[in-house]
């Protein structure tokens, strides 16, 4: 696939056939991400890849946490406020949770489906395998660019193969039950998680398509001529 119609057509993932991704498929893609960009060539990033029951323990014990409230339980040493943030960030996030609600079919209100929903996120959207992407801790905060920029290219990448992918925060957020099943040792930071597989394209939720805002709104333009 050509990298421009890569960039511009992939999207979000939320909802995955139960077809295996082959070891060798995911192999050769994460070879291919390991040419990402890396400042000084650390190459912080490390990759624990997930399936088959080990996978299946996981997605229980993050909803029986969320069912019982249980608080998160991120690697906090690197975690980012976002709160307060500016109204105009906050609207992008609430037209996009509009949207979704409105393909799912329930009302911002529903409080039980909203809940059953941010389950399914904890399921990792029903995907067949979970790539895990963490960074040594000692390794300073700037470092997550490179993972940042590793995490898209294992989304691209994965469109040449017929695969979609997912990019959660939120399959991480209890980070120590991650780290127990998984075999993640505290020396790692976990990072983020791709949650990746073939998509189910009949699901509604995989027909959202979020909007940019557009280059002359985000773009200053300095030293141009006309």
């Amino acid at each position: 696939m050509d990298i421009i119609e890569a960039i511009k057509t992939r999207r979000s993932i939320r909802a995955f056939k139960t077809d295996p991704v082959p070891k060798a498929v995911l192999e050769e893609l994460l070879q291919t991400a390991a040419r990402s960009p890396s400042g000084a060539n650390f190459q912080p990033w490390e990759f624990v890849i997930v399936t088959g029951e080990v996978l299946e323990k996981l997605r229980q014990a993050n909803v029986e946490k969320f069912n019982a409230g249980e608080p998160a339980q991120r690697d906090q040493s690197r975690e980012v406020s976002m709160n307060p943030l500016p109204e105009v960030y906050r609207n992008r996030v609430g037209v996009l949770q509009a949207r979704m609600q409105a393909l799912l079919g329930y009302a911002r209100d529903d409080r039980e489906k909203r809940a059953e929903w941010t389950r399914h996120g904890f399921r990792y959207f029903g995907a067949p395998a979970v790539i895990f992407i963490t960074m040594d801790k000692a390794f300073p905060a700037t470092s997550t660019i490179d993972i940042g920029l590793v995490t898209q290219t294992i989304c691209l990448a994965a469109l040449n193969h017929g695969l979609g992918t997912c990019i959660q925060g939120q399959g991480v957020m209890y980070a120590k039950t991650v780290r127990e099943i998984a075999g993640i040792p505290d020396s790692k930071h976990l990072v983020i998680n791709i949650s990746i597989g073939y998509p189910d394209w009949s699901h509604p939720a995989n027909k959202l398509v979020s909007d940019r805002e557009p280059v002359e709104k985000i773009a200053t333009w300095v030293g141009f001529g006309g």
